[in-house]
Parts: C-alpha cells; structure tokens; sequence
C-alpha cells in the first residue's frame, strides 16, 4: 500500500554545484524537496521506490547502492542510491541516469536513512495503462510503501525554454501542478501522453506511475512549489 508520495523535478541544475553561480536561484524548490522528502520520512515505510524518466540505457530497476554522477555537466560529484554499503555487483552494473541521480542526492542531502530504497527509470514513451500498471506492482510489493517521483513539467514555457514557446505549456503546467496538489489520481492517470512529448514534459509517465500506485490509497496532496525559473515547469507536491 502507497503510504507517501513526494514529487520532485529533475533538472541536474538542482544540485548547487552544477548550478554553479546561478544555484540560489533553485533555493525555494530546494527547500520544497526537502519539506516533500520530510513527508515521506514521517510516514515511515517498509520501502521507497525513487521513479524517474530515463533514457533507454538507464531504464529499468536500479538497485540500492546503484551510483550516480554529475561528471557529465563538468562536476566532480558523484553519488549513490541509498547505504553506502550496498555495494555488490550488481549495483555497480549501470549508472544510474540522470534524473535518479538528482534524487539520489537529495536523499543523500536530507539524509535518509528510514527504509530500504530501490530506483525505477521510465521511459518516456511509456503508455499510460503500462505507468498506471507499473505503479500498481510496486506498492504490491511491501506493506507500507512510499515513492519519490521525479519529473519535470513542460519545457516550453518561453522563448528562451529548452521547447521555445508553446502557448500549450502553462496550460498544461497548470493542470498537472493542481492535480499533484490536489493527489487527483484520475486525473494524471487522464493526462495527454501525446501532449506531453510535445512539451518536452519529462514527468508525464512517472507521474501516472504514481496514479497507479496510489488508487485506493486516501491520501491527501499539497503543492509546495510550482514555479518556470527557465522556461521548464519545475513542481514539488507531497501525498500523505
């Protein structure tokens, strides 16, 4: 059963040291993550399971110990899901991409330490009942389980944005910042996935991950962050 959720985005940009001069620009969405991770801390699960969009070489499981770097964006930083300790052959087989290792570092920030810990990419193309399908094999699989989803609403929200202007994007953006606030299950499971691709939003399909998760389980959302500091939609939600 889902117990927790906290949604964060992705952007490499959100760890200070690749953000370099521009990174207290990101501070309040920093912050928020660190509230939403709070929630989860605070629901005290059995299991996390840290979902994400990745390409094809980082797409499926990613066990606890899986490492992670930022040496692609010119840092020196590297990083691990979960215990230090959790380092078997397996874990060291695939690094993890990008948007796990931005999750794995704010876990690493925040310090948790409450419940195993277990990493999912997701592919973009992912259709919406195969997420929603996904989800619901996840919290099948401990009593109390808590997901951290990673994601980033549309890229289109300027000119100067990653998509250009889309005069879609804020629409979008809108609506899916209302339905992770509101943990409107429906209503990510309802989301356009076509749309979607077309605004670049990386979040879509670990959201209606999160959609199937959570059918059944209760739980009540607050938005702690919705802001498009470079022209991508960046939200930070927590279900508990």
């Amino acid at each position: 059963m889902l117990v927790a959720a906290a949604v964060c985005p992705c952007p490499p940009i959100l760890v200070p040291a690749v953000a370099a001069g521009a990174a207290s620009e990101l501070a309040a969405a920093r912050a928020a993550c660190s509230d939403a991770l709070g929630v989860l801390a605070a629901a005290r699960p059995d299991r996390l399971v840290v979902v994400g969009p990745a390409e094809r070489s980082g797409r499926g499981p990613h066990p606890e110990g899986a490492r992670g770097s930022f040496r692609g964006y010119g840092v020196d930083l590297d990083v691990r899901l979960g215990k230090d300790g959790a380092d078997s052959a397996t874990a060291s087989e695939r690094e993890l991409p990008p948007s796990l290792a931005v999750a794995a570092w704010l876990l690493e920030r925040t310090g948790w330490s409450d419940a195993p810990i277990e990493g999912l990419g997701v592919g973009e193309p992912l259709e919406a009942e195969r997420c929603i399908e996904v989800g619901r094999d996840i919290v099948a699989q401990a009593e109390r389980v808590a997901l951290l989803v990673m994601g980033d609403a549309s890229a289109c929200r300027t000119l100067k944005a990653p998509g250009y202007l889309d005069e879609r994007a804020a629409p979008f953006d809108a609506e899916v910042a209302r339905a992770l606030g509101a943990a409107d299950v429906a209503a990510l499971k309802a989301l356009d996935a076509e749309l979607a691709y077309e605004l670049k939003a990386s979040g879509r399909a670990p959201w209606q991950v999160l959609a199937g998760a959570a059918e059944g389980a209760n739980l009540r959302g607050a938005l702690l962050y919705e802001d498009a500091p470079y022209g991508v939609g960046y939200v930070v939600a927590s279900w508990s």
